[in-house]
C-alpha cells in the first residue's frame, strides 16, 4: 500500500523532541564572538550624536559599529519583502526600533551589557502614527484599481444602484505579529574570502542572493546552512538587519560572530502584517445571487518597506459576481517594516468579505452557507478560467453534515447553555496554488540509505518528511530508509517555504529526480565491470537490484563494489497552463459561545474541510490545517499591536501581545477530500500551508453575531465590544 497519504510520523520529530536538532542559535565555533543589535528609541528624525566610548571600553568588547563607524554595506537590488535600506548606513531614524548600532564582545553578556551604555541624541520629528483611512492614497506601484463589469454596465456603482439589494460596511484590522518560537538569529564566519553563515531563512538561496550583492561578494562563495526553523510564517523570507551586518562584522574582525534578537527586537526589527480597513458593498437579487462586488483595501506602508497588504483582491478569487471592482490603497505611517504574514492580502481580506456576505445573508433572510453554495464560482471570477479541479460545495455539504450545521438557529440569543449564548458561523477557506521550477538530488548510498536533497525549508510544517514519503513511495522502501536534506545552498535549487508552494513544488521534482536515480543505479549495475549485473538486463524493484536468478539490495551491491553513492539531478518545470486556474479550497465552521454577563468570547469547537487535492501526509497536513485554524483564532479574538502617538509599538511582549495558548484552543477536525488535482502535477498534491486560516475569522465573527446579535467590524473581537 502506498505510504502517500497515510499519517506518518515526522522524520525530523526525534530530533527535535530530544533537543539534538540544532537551530541557528543553537551553534557554536571556535573563537565565536556575539552581537547585540542596539536600536532606536525615535520613530522619526535623525541621529545628531551616539556617544560610544563607554561600550568600546567595557570589559570583552570587541568592536562598535554605528553611522560614525559604519559597516561597509552594498544598496539592495531585490526586493524580499524586508526592510529597503541595509542597516547602519546613514543617521536618518525612520521607525521605532531600528537597528542603529551593533556591539560585538567576548560573551552574549557583555556584548548586551556594553550596549546600554552607548548614549544617544536625536533630531526628534513628530511621526504619523495614526492610521487614518481618510488619508490614504493610490500606491506607487502596480495596479490602484481591477474593474471586471458585464457588458453595458458603465461602472460598479451602477451595478450596484441596480442591484435589488445592496449591503455596505467598513471592517479593520491591527497591526499583527508572527511570534515564531525561534527569535531571529545569524552566525557568520569567513575564511579567506569564503563566508559561512546559518541564518534563519524560509529558503537559503534567498540569503546568498541578497548577500552576494549587499556584501560584494560572489555568490559561489557564500554557504548558508539552515536545516532547522523555528516558525516563519513569513517574516523569515527577508534577509533582516542582523543577517547583512553580523556577516560584516565577521569578516572585519576575522572573528566568527553570532547575534540572536531579543523578543522584543522580533516586534521592530523583522516586520509585522499592517492594519488595514476595508469598505465592502454587496449587490446580489432577492434570492441572493451576487450581482456586484465593491472592495476597497486600505493598508499601512512603512517608509522602511515596500510591502502592504492587497486585501481586495480577496474578491477576485472568491465569489461569482457579473461586476467586480477591487481598489488598493495605502496610509503612510512612521513605524516599523511591513511584511508578508501567513495568506498576506487574503487572511485579513476575507474577514470583511465573508463578513458582508454574513450580513447580505442576514438582510435577505438567508442562511449563511445556502448563500456561499449559490455563489460558487465554477471559474476564477478574475479571468474567467475554469478551475483546475474544485469541489467546493461538497466541503460545504460534508462540513455541514459533520458540524451540525442543521442544528443552527437563525434568531441570534436563541440558543442559551448556562451563562453562555451559543453561536455557529462559516467562512470559505482558499488560496492560491501554484507549482514552480525545482530541482533535487537522490542519492542512493552504500549503508541502504537514500538520500534526498534541494535547498528547500522546514519550517515546522513537514517538508522533511514530505520529502522522506515521496522517495520512499517512488522508490518502494520504508520511510525510515529515506534521509531528507534541506537548507544547504550546496544543494540542487529547490523551492523556498512560501506562497503555499513548498510540496506542489518540490514534490513533483522529488518524483522525477527518484525516477532519475533508479535510472542511474540500473545502468551503474548492469555497466560497472565486477558487478554481479554487469552486462545484464537489470531492473529496480523495491530497493533490489534483479536480474535472472540473481537479486541483491542496492547497498549490497554499492558494498561489494566499494562505490559510496549513486546519484542522479533532475528538475521539475513551473506548471505552464493558460487554461485553468489553481487554487485551493475549504469550509471552516465555528460554534463560539460568548458569556451573558461578562461578554467573555470563546471558540468552542471548529471543523475544517480541505479541498487541496493529493495530501502527502495525513499527519502533518492536518496540523497544518489545524495552525492555520488557531492563528485564524488569534487574528479573531486575541492579538492586537498597540501604537503610540510616539510610533512605538507599546506591547512588544508576549505578556501583552496576546496569542492562542493551549487553554483558548478547543476541539478542531479536519477532513480531508484528497482528490488529485492531476492538472497541476503528476503528484496531484496543492498548498495548505496558508489557506486554512482564509476564512477563519469570518466563520469566527459571524458565530459571535448568530449567539449575541452583535456584529463585530472590527477586530479582534474582545469582550468590551461585546458587552
Amino acid at each position: 500500500m502506498s505510504v502517500v497519504g497515510q499519517p506518518v510520523d515526522r522524520v525530523d520529530g526525534p530530533l527535535k523532541v530530544t533537543g539534538n536538532a540544532l537551530y541557528v542559535a543553537d551553534n557554536k565555533v571556535d573563537r565565536l564572538a556575539y552581537g547585540y543589535l542596539v536600536t532606536s528609541t525615535i520613530a522619526l528624525g535623525t541621529i545628531t550624536s551616539m556617544h560610544t566610548e563607554e561600550a568600546v571600553k567595557a570589559p570583552g568588547v570587541l568592536a562598535v559599529y554605528s553611522p560614525d563607524n559604519p559597516l561597509k554595506l552594498f544598496a539592495y537590488t531585490q526586493n524580499q519583502n524586508d526592510e529597503n535600506k541595509p542597516p547602519l548606513q546613514d543617521k536618518e531614524i525612520r521607525y521605532h526600533g531600528q537597528v542603529i548600532a551593533l556591539v560585538v564582545a567576548e560573551t552574549f553578556e557583555q556584548a548586551r551589557d556594553a550596549a546600554s551604555l552607548i548614549k544617544t541624541t536625536y533630531a526628534a520629528k513628530q511621526p504619523t502614527a495614526e492610521f487614518d483611512p481618510a488619508k490614504a492614497t493610490p500606491p506607487l506601484s502596480g495596479t490602484p484599481e481591477v474593474n471586471i463589469l458585464a457588458p453595458g454596465v458603465p461602472s460598479i456603482d451602477a451595478a450596484l444602484a441596480a442591484s435589488e439589494v445592496t449591503v455596505t460596511a467598513t471592517y479593520t484590522t491591527p497591526v499583527n505579529h508572527h511570534i515564531a518560537m525561534e527569535p531571529h538569529a545569524t552566525l557568520a564566519s569567513w575564511t579567506g574570502d569564503h563566508l559561512t553563515i546559518y541564518t534563519v531563512s524560509q529558503g537559503v538561496r534567498l540569503v546568498t542572493a541578497r548577500l552576494a550583492t549587499t556584501l560584494g561578494v560572489d555568490q559561489a562563495k557564500i554557504y548558508v546552512h539552515n536545516p532547522h526553523v523555528g516558525g516563519g510564517f513569513g517574516n523569515k523570507w527577508g534577509n533582516w538587519a542582523q543577517v547583512p551586518i553580523t556577516a560584516a562584522a565577521a569578516r572585519a574582525l576575522g572573528r566568527p560572530i553570532k547575534t540572536v534578537l531579543t523578543r522584543e527586537q522580533t516586534f521592530t526589527v523583522v516586520g509585522h502584517r499592517p492594519a488595514s480597513s476595508q469598505t465592502v458593498s454587496l449587490g446580489a437579487k432577492r434570492d441572493g445571487t451576487l450581482t456586484a462586488i465593491k472592495h476597497v483595501g486600505i493598508s499601512s506602508l512603512s517608509p522602511a518597506s515596500n510591502f502592504y497588504e492587497q486585501v481586495a483582491n480577496t474578491s477576485l478569487a472568491m465569489y461569482a459576481s457579473p461586476n467586480i471592482h477591487v481598489s488598493r490603497k495605502i496610509v503612510r505611517l512612521d513605524v516599523p517594516p511591513t511584511t508578508i504574514m501567513r495568506a498576506p492580502g487574503e487572511s485579513n481580506g476575507s474577514f470583511a468579505l465573508e463578513s458582508a456576505l454574513d450580513e447580505l445573508a442576514e438582510k435577505l433572510g438567508m442562511d449563511p452557507l445556502e448563500i456561499r453554495r449559490k455563489n460558487d464560482s465554477p471559474v476564477a471570477p478574475n479571468n474567467g478560467r475554469r478551475w483546475s479541479s474544485k469541489h467546493l460545495d461538497e466541503c460545504y455539504r460534508i462540513g455541514a453534515e459533520k458540524f451540525g450545521w442543521s442544528r443552527r438557529n437563525p434568531v441570534p440569543k436563541s440558543v442559551v447553555d448556562g451563562d453562555w449564548y451559543v453561536g455557529m458561523g462559516v467562512g470559505t477557506a482558499t488560496y492560491s496554488a501554484g507549482r514552480g521550477e525545482a530541482s533535487i538530488k537522490v542519492r542512493f548510498q552504500a549503508d541502504g540509505t537514500v538520500k534526498v536533497s534541494g535547498t528547500a525549508a522546514d519550517l515546522g510544517t513537514g517538508q522533511s518528511t514530505v520529502f522522506s514519503i515521496i522517495a520512499a513511495d517512488k522508490l518502494g522502501i520504508p520511510v525510515t530508509k529515506v534521509i531528507p536534506e534541506l537548507g544547504d545552498s550546496t544543494s540542487p535549487a529547490a523551492a523556498n517555504a512560501g506562497g503555499s508552494s513548498s510540496t506542489s513544488t518540490n514534490g513533483p521534482a522529488v518524483q522525477v529526480a527518484t525516477d532519475a536515480a533508479i535510472q542511474a543505479l540500473v545502468k551503474f549495475a548492469a555497466e560497472t565491470p565486477g558487478s554481479p549485473f554487469h552486462g545484464k538486463e537489470t531492473r529496480y524493484a523495491d530497493g533490489w537490484l534483479v536480474t535472472e536468478g540473481r537479486s541483491m539490495t542496492f547497498g549490497a551491491l554499492l558494498t561489494e563494489l566499494d562505490v559510496p553513492a549513486v546519484e542522479a539531478t533532475a528538475t521539475s518545470p513551473r506548471v505552464n497552463d493558460p487554461v485553468h486556474a489553481f487554487r485551493s479550497f475549504g469550509a471552516t465552521f465555528a460554534e463560539v459561545r460568548v458569556n451573558r454577563w461578562t461578554g467573555e468570547p470563546r471558540v468552542s469547537r471548529m471543523l475544517c474541510v480541505v479541498d487541496a487535492g493529493t495530501i502527502i501526509n495525513e499527519k502533518t497536513a492536518r496540523s497544518q490545517i489545524v495552525g492555520g485554524l488557531i492563528m485564524g483564532m488569534g487574528h479573531a479574538l486575541l492579538e492586537d499591536t498597540r501604537l503610540e502617538a510616539s510610533g512605538r509599538f507599546a506591547n512588544t511582549n508576549m505578556a501583552s501581545y496576546l496569542v492562542p495558548v493551549n487553554a483558548d484552543v478547543p476541539p478542531i477536525d479536519v477532513h480531508f477530500l484528497n482528490y488529485p488535482d492531476t492538472k497541476l502535477s503528476a503528484l496531484g498534491a496543492r498548498g495548505i500551508g496558508e489557506f486554512s486560516i482564509v476564512g477563519a475569522a469570518g466563520a469566527i465573527a459571524g458565530a459571535i453575531h448568530n449567539a449575541t446579535g452583535k456584529r463585530i467590524r472590527e477586530l479582534p473581537v474582545t469582550l468590551d465590544k461585546l458587552l
